[in-house]
């Protein structure tokens, strides 16, 4: 008998009995048909409904998953890419590699000790200067580029003249098939015009074009002050060979916990802490956990207090101190072997405005009682076994996600992209993340990393451009009211785990 076939023959054993399946039900007998007959699957939930009090009209995956614990094998379910795997309880001794492992994990870049703005006109002029200085060192990198002109040159010189400058973009205007931008750098300012008749290819540059944004572009002098753009040229990262661990350890990336709130889905999250402690999955699972080294947390570890409209009708816990009192609870059950690593979101303590410093020592007490954590600001830079990550909370990609065409909030990894494009992870200001206007821009990429890891949308995405793997790791928050009035589904408890020897994701699911 085929697999199709005793599949068809559990579901009319179920609608023969007077039952319904569930549409997750159904989902799990199609997966363990492969390894397990469906149809003996049924008939234990059958005989266990028929001993109830109150018979339920619809038999869930969770009835089924119940009968199951005895064999591991059946709840499996994975998908070349990305990986994905159900759990449910194995029973052999838990050895993890990792324990004798010893850690490798260095801070490149914090920012929480060099903050210091007191947020005068003169502080966003000099952060804006410095911002345009690091973008334009990064764009002359490029031989393409090497030779650009100022605006002031550009101007000087004779009708047809063709060269390249290296601006900031501080107004665009679209009409029909044209776009006209204004442009400055450090000593002028001018305007520059996208035709009518350019290329579909420039005009594709035009629109996905962010304000403040740093960019070169190769124009064409008019007989007045106006610049004809032949060609937009972005800072960018050339494609690069990633850095790799000489052994087989893993990186959890997760992020968006939101203790506190009513939504936080506190069985996942146990279920994710009962597996790296071994205690939970299949053997293939248990195996996996074995090799976790570090656990990096993107932001939001808590909900707040009044970060969003009506929270305070979502919030269990409504006292922000107690919220970091129960997450501690849960960071304390990590194994002591496996190091984690903490930065702020913008639901957490620290200021809201870019770059975030660590979690005060009032608040980060709390969550180290019982273990040591590894608190960073937001954004932070650091090596595990030589692989370099970039962490990032994410709350930029809010203005990506609005301003960029075709941007949504199902493909996060794609509004990381463009952040790794622009060299800068809050290119737009005055928007929806505030910035504070600090002597050094801290949210340019200096550094191309190996793993860049955010959080913030709630969304599960991941991808690898030009060698550098963009990963968002979705959170344990499901659907709040206000995510539903913004029309963002969340992807809560699927954990993305980064193979540091060779770089491959596998992402399990835990709700």
């Amino acid at each position: 008998m085929s697999e199709n076939e005793k599949l068809q023959k559990a579901v009319d054993l179920a609608i023969a009995s007077g039952y319904q399946l569930k549409k997750d039900a159904f989902e799990f007998l199609t997966t363990a048909a492969v390894t397990a007959d469906p149809t003996e699957i049924m008939s234990k939930a059958l005989q266990k409904i028929e001993s109830l009090k109150e018979k339920p009209l619809f038999i869930g995956r969770d009835t089924l998953e119940e009968l199951l614990e005895e064999e591991p094998k059946i709840a499996e379910e994975i998908t070349p890419t990305p990986q994905t795997v159900k759990m449910v309880e194995g029973k052999r001794k838990f050895q993890p590699f990792a324990k004798e492992v010893e850690s490798a994990i260095k801070i490149i870049e914090d920012p929480t000790d060099k903050l210091n703005t007191s947020g005068t006109i003169e502080d966003y002029l000099g952060y804006f200067r410095d911002r345009f200085k690091r973008l334009e060192k990064l764009l002359r990198q490029r031989l393409d580029v090497r030779a650009a002109a100022s605006i002031i040159d550009a101007l000087k010189a004779p009708k047809n003249t063709r060269l390249k400058i290296i601006c900031m973009i501080t107004e665009k205007r679209e009409s029909e098939r044209k776009t006209l931008l204004t442009i400055e750098d450090l000593h002028a300012s001018t305007i520059a015009l996208i035709p009518q008749n350019a290329s579909e290819k420039l005009q594709k540059k035009a629109r996905l074009l962010l304000l403040d944004q740093v960019v070169c572009l190769s124009v064409m002098k008019t007989r007045s002050n106006l610049l004809i753009v032949e060609d937009i040229i972005l800072p960018d990262v050339a494609q690069k060979t990633p850095r790799k661990a000489s052994v087989p350890v893993y990186a959890v990336l997760t992020s968006d916990l939101h203790v506190g709130s009513t939504k936080f889905q506190r069985e996942a999250f146990n279920r994710f802490i009962l597996w790296l402690n071994g205690k939970y999955g299949n053997e293939r699972l248990k195996e996996i956990a074995s090799h976790v080294k570090y656990v990096l947390i993107a932001g939001d570890i808590v909900d707040g207090i009044g970060v969003y409209p009506n929270q305070l009708k979502e919030l269990a816990i409504k006292d922000i101190y107690e919220q970091y009192k129960f997450a501690a609870k849960y960071l304390e059950q990590i194994p002591d072997y496996i190091e984690v690593v903490i930065i702020p979101g913008n639901h957490d303590a620290p200021r809201k405005a870019l770059p975030q410093p660590a979690i005060s020592k009032d608040f980060l007490t709390l969550l180290q009682e019982s273990r040591n954590i590894y608190s960073l600001g937001n954004p932070c830079f650091l090596t595990l076994h030589d692989v370099e990550f970039l962490l990032y909370h994410g709350r930029s990609l809010d203005d990506i996600l609005s301003t960029v065409p075709g941007a949504n909030h199902s493909n996060p990894e794609k509004a990381m992209k463009v952040l790794l494009q622009s060299r800068h992870l809050a290119p737009v200001y005055g928007e929806k993340t505030p910035l504070s206007p600090e002597e050094k821009d801290f949210l340019v990429i200096n550094r191309v990393p190996d793993v860049f890891h955010a959080g913030h949308v709630h969304v599960l995405g991941y991808t690898n451009y030009r060698g550098v793997l963009l990963v968002n790791s979705g959170g344990w928050q499901e659907q709040t009211d206000y995510m539903q009035r913004l029309g963002l589904t969340p992807t809560p408890g699927k954990v993305p785990v980064v193979n540091l020897q060779t770089l491959d994701v596998t992402v399990i699911s835990f709700s």
